[in-house]
């Protein structure tokens, strides 16, 4: 039940009669079991981010109807549900990315052919979890009664909650007039710890590392103010961290929790005939409660939350879960761009006056997850990764410009935006679910015909690809692949030469660079992300909690290792965010 996409005791109910017969007598370990359907890189992307909300107090609630559970029992297998189901089924099992998995569905197949499904999986996408070795016959026996209860409901969280959690250690009074230090801010690196709870600021230029800054779990993202001074990270149990950049040591300076679960945050930028609303306010998504946050730009103080529950945008029914994914903030007008997940909408959320607060929605693909600007910055291309499309919101005209089919569960991180040989400017995204590369023409005004159009699609080194990059001073694209189960592929990254696309890709060991231990764990090359000058890229090798990780440079120009930065403080290292390119929507 780990987080699969296409997992769901409700998405195989119409299987196979044998299946269905197969399900009479109980599961036994040393049954013969069917080749497993699963495909391990989505299985790995889903497993990387357990539901913090599981953590949460609840209240149990048992269903007379369902298999009798001791309280014990249903607290055991809550814990295995948020660490392994929740983010594929949701945390109230009203169906996300996958299926359904409420009692009206469940309680009528029965306790025994629900552990078949749990047990062996199905071509259907659910994995193996008995015979896989990841769950016991005695959990998959917990989990199929589990299952027929009522889910409990994680509480709410709203402005009290905030508010209680609401710290600001330094006033903005108190604060810097000016930069105190004498670093290149924007060459500064956001590196996310993300098993530590921290992320490491990195001096570009230097490669040493400036200050450890504690933060929430496992940080999703950084994001820079608009004028560059502040960064804001957030962490997936929902915790904002405000740094002052300008301080003689940067260091938190405000903090919030605005959900028990959260992924997204960014700042106001807009400066404009409406007002100049740079740095006045930051804006957080969460997964649970599903809801977006403003805040004060300066202390994080929560003004004002709105729901995002409601209908999808197909099926028109409602969805009590839809979670807030990507959000940026335009450069056309004082607006956010809020993606909605599991509803498949974009919110064009107008700022400029919190008292009368403006959405305007926009209907495009489930479920929408990341995505980043075109070149112009007008188009905001978003992935819908369940749908395998790309969606491009038009910022100036609140609108949607096109739906664009691409290749398997699309995950661009931001995009990479080059200009292409033969099509003119193109915005570029892996895939986790297949070896190709899209590249998306961007330029409706001199080249009409390739507008919002796959041009050209390459061919990558193989499925699991998260993050792709390139620089306006690069002549290079550089794709990675760690969620690739081969070790070589997940170890390495795809460089293509943007001039000869046709050539294919160089294969850069990145890991074999940084020089680890044999025994150094997974190793995965994760998120390309260029120096503030165009002329570097930066890599994490992202292994276990126990074992030795690092960052690696390449120089652009050569492609060849230019630095290793280690140092014990560096635990699991995933993504980073170069300061400049972050504020300027550099990729």
């Amino acid at each position: 039940m780990k987080n699969l996409r296409l997992s769901a005791v409700a998405a195989v109910l119409l299987t196979s009669m044998a299946l269905a017969a197969q399900a009479q007598a109980p599961v036994k370990a040393t049954a013969q079991v069917p080749e497993a359907h699963v495909n391990p890189v989505e299985k790995a992307y889903e497993n990387a981010g357990a539901s913090p909300v599981g953590k949460e107090p609840m209240v149990n609630s048992l269903n007379p109807k369902a298999p009798p559970m001791t309280v014990a029992e249903f607290d055991v297998a809550r814990k295995i549900y948020f660490e392994r189901c929740a983010g594929c089924h949701g945390v109230l099992r009203k169906g996300a990315t996958g299926k359904p998995l409420t009692p009206d569905i469940t309680v009528g197949k029965g306790t025994d052919y629900l552990k078949v499904f749990i047990a062996y999986g199905s071509p259907a996408g659910m994995p193996n979890w008995q015979t896989s070795g990841e769950l016991t016959e005695a959990q998959v026996d917990l989990m199929a009664r589990y299952i027929q209860h009522d889910a409990p409901q994680p509480p709410e969280w709203g402005m009290a909650d905030m508010k209680n959690t609401w710290k600001v250690t330094v006033q903005p009074k108190d604060r810097p007039t000016r930069k105190m230090n004498n670093f290149n801010i924007g060459n500064i690196f956001s590196t996310t710890l993300r098993d530590t709870g921290e992320v490491a600021l990195i001096d570009g230029d230097t490669k040493q590392i400036i200050n450890i800054i504690k933060t929430g779990y496992a940080v999703h993202i950084s994001r820079t103010s608009a004028s560059g001074r502040y960064l804001f990270v957030i962490g997936r149990d929902g915790r904002v961290n405000m740094i002052d950049l300008w301080m003689p040591k940067p260091d938190n300076v405000a903090e919030v929790r605005i959900g028990l679960e959260a992924r997204s945050v960014d700042s106001s930028k807009y400066k404009g005939k409406e007002g100049d609303f740079t740095d006045k306010l930051v804006i957080a998504g969460a997964y649970w409660p599903p809801q977006f946050v403003l805040m004060n730009g300066d202390t994080l103080e929560p003004l004002k939350i709105v729901s995002t529950r409601g209908m999808t945008v197909d099926t028109q029914e409602y969805h009590p879960e839809p979670r807030v994914a990507s959000i940026v903030a335009s450069h056309y007008k004082p607006e956010f761009i809020v993606n909605v997940k599991e509803t498949g909408k974009t919110l064009m959320v107008n700022y400029a006056d919190l008292d009368s607060l403006k959405i305007t929605e926009l209907g495009s693909a489930r479920f929408l997850h990341d995505g980043g600007w075109d070149s112009t910055k007008r188009y905001f291309m978003v992935a819908a990764n369940n749908s395998n499309k790309i969606g491009v919101i038009d910022a100036k005209e609140d609108k949607v410009a096109a739906i664009v089919d691409v290749g398997k569960i699309p995950h661009p991180g931001r995009g990479a935006n080059f200009v292409h040989p033969k099509f003119g400017p193109v915005w570029a995204t892996g895939h986790l679910g297949d070896e190709t590369i899209s590249l998306i023409g961007t330029d409706p005004v001199k080249h009409k015909a390739q507008a919002f159009k796959v041009v050209q699609t390459l061919k990558g080194q193989g499925g699991g690809a998260l993050f792709i990059k390139s620089h306006p001073k690069s002549q290079h694209l550089y794709s990675d692949t760690p969620l690739n189960p081969d070790p070589k592929i997940s170890q390495s990254v795809a460089v293509y030469d943007i001039k000869n696309l046709e050539k294919g890709f160089t294969v850069l060991p990145i890991a074999e660079w940084a020089g680890l231990a044999a025994d150094g764990g997974a190793k995965r090359v994760v998120q390309p992300e260029f120096n503030v000058a165009g002329d570097e890229v930066w890599f994490s090798v992202w292994s276990a909690k126990d074992k030795q990780s690092a960052l690696v440079v390449v120089d652009d120009k050569t492609l060849k290792l230019k630095a290793v930065i280690k140092d014990p403080r560096i635990i699991t290292p995933t993504g980073h965010f170069n300061v400049n390119n972050t504020q300027n929507d550099i990729y």
